[in-house]
């Protein structure tokens, strides 16, 4: 059984770099072929996906968000990380990892997501 956990700081000021890790147990983040992503709900709308990273080391970055966006990955620790520079209020949001197979469908297993709150 895959199970992803989210961990960030709760609380970033405007202007700074938030940076949250997804820890991957049950299955490493090099095998099969998987995409794992990066997702967030702000308060009161739906899901926005922020980007992924692919078993091969590969990064895709939602557009609007491209320029501030950067996902990287510890192998040994099976871990990816999602820094996100320059926030600003509107970057508060719920945090969620989870995992999607390369021919697509649905996420197939999530972290329970970390909050994140950007103060101005």
């Amino acid at each position: 059984q895959v199970q992803l956990q989210e961990s960030g700081p709760g609380l970033v000021k405007s202007s700074q770099t938030l940076s949250v890790t997804c820890t991957v147990s049950g299955g490493s983040i090099t095998a099969g072929y998987y995409y794992w992503n990066w997702i967030r709900q702000p308060p009161g709308k739906g899901l926005e996906w922020v980007g992924s990273i692919t078993y091969s080391d590969r990064t895709y970055y939602s557009p609007s968000l491209k320029s501030r966006t950067s996902i990287s990955r510890d192998t040994i620790k099976n871990q990816f990380t999602l820094e996100l520079t320059s926030v600003t209020p509107e970057d508060t949001a719920v945090y969620y990892c989870a995992r999607l197979g390369v021919g697509g469908g649905q996420y197939d297993y999530w972290g329970q997501g970390t909050q994140v709150t950007v103060s101005s």
